[in-house]
């Protein structure tokens, strides 16, 4: 009898963390046909996207063309058909193209995406008049690792138009090729020639807390009354991801994280039951909900999905 009580001790133990993190989904529900987009299209991971004109338009990471692609919805849930929206160069410096952040300005769409090659990834620069055809405006790299804390890579851009100060906020990810390890932000007033903060990184690992002691990246800024919030990826390890958020006054310094992250956790067995990554967050107010696009990972597939929560309150 000891012994199966012991067995049984054991095997809560191991299924507590699972357990919690699933149960600590902070009002955040899964739509329950995930994955949105993938299946036929392949591996497709980390999405922008805008809401505007009735409409979500999507840009995405899309393995099998090693490009940007681009999908519309109205309900976020059905996409249309994905056409390649900016391509790889076969020499240099992004001979893959993935990883973006878009920005609608006045007439013009603004594109910072990730360039890759097998030892780095740098962030290039290009524009559009319709969001769908564009135009590269530097042949170089208009972001690369450079201090100590970026080792070989900075990636996954997300950026701001900061009308008031008249700015292109960035917040980037730095660190090794397979996964970047901190984030870290910089300023520009022209989308191209960006000056990196001081004291960076600004957010990095919380090595106190299980679900994130590894890494963070890819943060995704949602203003919201006096506060910025950053939807991110925190790792246990580098291959088990799971979804968090934190706020902050100025949208640099003094993060608070949310006690109870992470808010978005694998399900085992499922289409993202190894890791779920990337997140980007839009607040719908006449509908008051949340939504929240990821990628989920089962084995070597990646697919993007959806949650939501309603109420604008994100619990903190």
């Amino acid at each position: 009898m000891k012994r199966f009580v012991l067995v049984l001790l054991f095997a809560v133990a191991l299924l507590a963390p699972r357990l919690l993190f699933a149960q600590a989904s902070n009002g955040w529900v899964k739509y329950e046909n995930n994955p949105v987009l993938g299946g036929e299209l392949g591996v497709c991971f980390d999405v922008t996207l805008i809401q505007e004109d009735g409409r979500y338009k999507m840009w995405f990471s899309w393995r099998a063309k090693a490009s940007m692609g681009y999908t519309e919805s109205v309900d976020g849930v059905n996409w249309s058909e994905p056409v390649v929206v900016l391509a790889p160069r076969d020499s240099g410096w992004e001979k893959l193209v993935n990883r973006s952040s878009v920005v609608h300005k006045g007439d013009m769409y603004y594109m910072w995406y990730t360039g890759q090659t097998e030892k780095t990834s740098q962030i290039g620069f290009a524009t559009s008049r319709d969001g769908i055809r564009w135009e590269r405006q530097s042949d170089v790299p208009v972001l690369k690792a450079e201090a100590e804390w970026e080792k070989t890579s900075v990636m996954c851009p997300d950026v701001q138009w900061d009308e008031e100060e008249q700015l292109f906020k960035m917040r980037y990810s730095g660190g090794e090729q397979y996964e970047p390890n901190a984030i870290g932000y910089a300023t520009s007033p022209d989308g191209r020639r960006w000056t990196k903060y001081d004291a960076n990184p600004i957010f990095a690992a919380d090595p106190n807390s299980k679900w994130e002691q590894h890494k963070v990246t890819a943060g995704q800024i949602v203003k919201r009354g006096e506060w910025f919030y950053m939807f991110y990826i925190g790792f246990e390890n580098e291959h088990l991801a799971r979804i968090g958020v934190a706020r902050s006054k100025d949208g640099i310094n003094n993060w608070e994280r949310l006690q109870t992250n992470p808010i978005v956790s694998p399900d085992p067995d499922s289409w993202d039951g190894d890791a779920c990554y990337k997140p980007f967050a839009i607040y719908d107010e006449k509908e008051d909900l949340w939504r929240l696009w990821y990628n989920g990972r089962k084995g070597n597939v990646e697919q993007i999905g959806l949650v939501t929560k309603q109420g604008e309150n994100l619990n903190f």
